[in-house]
């Protein structure tokens, strides 16, 4: 979808008019999907002032950006995407609001193409609800990201709703069964849900969260599709977590468009941060980055022995990138203090 800039002022400036032309104008089905029109209505209700201009076919888009407001707001995701679609970016806004978030967001919660919250509601129907507060910053200070320690602990939570108790028991006992060859400091809670908490569909899902002596935090999570065991989700979350590991760097691949994001908007200064292999989205994220403020990133490939704790340690070599930016010194003037 190509991106053109009305303004062509600095490039630096926020608060730019943009266009987003050609979208799936080649497809049988053309134009915005379900999901994304019920993002730019969510996009209105956080902000005020926006104007979103959608052509007929809806192959095209006009986006002329207003004041992040805020407040407390209610917004129904459907069930076409997770709630984390909407999530992540209101994530990246939140802090430079006017007023703290009070944000609740219901539908789906776990499926394998977002990240999951709770409370919980499965795929197709969803019923699950979050609640994300916020509260708000003046501006970012700069970030020294580049050292990632070695993996000490790993935690997890195994959910179910409307299926057998044990089936999160199931889902442990396999993810275990791959885990425990690693590191000895493994805790994988249950969490099963019933009744008005169990949203409107069964399904089952395992989150695996491993730190690091540095705090680095790396994740995995799948949520079953029709036919999965739940002996498949535990060895295929637990292999997918053992692959983040391996990458190495300070951020998984899941949240590297969000730090480099920050980086760009902290003060006029130098941040770094060490990640491993680059996701495709990260990739053409760094290059809308450089489209929309003007900011380029310097990449330099680093060799590094990683080293890990248990009863036989291994040296691996991995390639790590470390990234750096001189930030944009974004500033939120709708707060007075720091």
């Amino acid at each position: 979808m190509p991106i053109i800039i009305k303004d062509s002022s600095d490039v630096s400036k926020l608060g730019r008019t943009v266009k987003i032309d050609k979208i799936r104008s080649d497809d049988e089905n053309p134009g915005l999907r379900d999901f994304e029109a019920s993002f730019l209505r969510l996009l209105e209700k956080v902000t005020n002032g926006s104007v979103i201009e959608i052509s007929y076919t809806g192959t095209s888009v006009l986006y002329k950006p207003g004041v992040i407001i805020g407040g407390k707001i209610s917004h129904d995701c459907g069930t076409a995407r997770a709630i984390g679609y909407y999530l992540e970016q209101m994530i990246a806004i939140a802090p430079f609001a006017k007023s703290p978030f009070n944000l609740t967001l219901s539908g789906i919660t776990n499926d394998n193409v977002d990240v999951s919250i709770m409370k919980r509601g499965a795929p197709p129907l969803g019923g699950g609800e979050i609640n994300f507060k916020c509260p708000t910053i003046r501006a970012l200070k700069p970030i020294g990201f580049v050292d990632d320690g070695r993996i000490k602990r790993i935690r997890g939570i195994a959910c179910s709703t409307r299926v057998s108790p044990q089936t999160a028991n199931r889902m442990v006992n396999s993810a275990r069964a791959v885990l425990n060859r690693y590191i000895p400091d493994i805790y994988i809670y249950t969490d099963v849900f019933r009744g008005e908490e169990s949203g409107k569909s069964p399904g089952f899902a395992l989150s695996l969260v491993s730190e690091t002596t540095t705090g680095v935090l790396f994740s995995a999570e799948r949520a079953a599709n029709p036919g999965e065991t739940p002996e498949d989700i535990g060895n295929r979350t637990a292999k997918q977590l053992l692959s983040e590991i391996r990458n190495g760097g300070c951020v998984d691949s899941i949240s590297q468009w969000l730090v480099l994001l920050l980086m760009v908007l902290c003060s006029e200064d130098v941040s770094k941060v060490r990640v491993g292999k680059l996701s495709a989205f990260t990739i053409q994220y760094v290059r809308d980055i450089k489209e929309f403020f003007g900011v380029t990133f310097k990449i330099k490939q680093e060799t590094y022995i990683q080293e890990q704790e248990s009863s036989n340690p291994s040296h691996n070599y991995n390639d790590t990138l470390l990234l750096s930016c001189v930030g944009i010194g974004y500033v939120n003037y709708n707060k007075k203090t720091t």
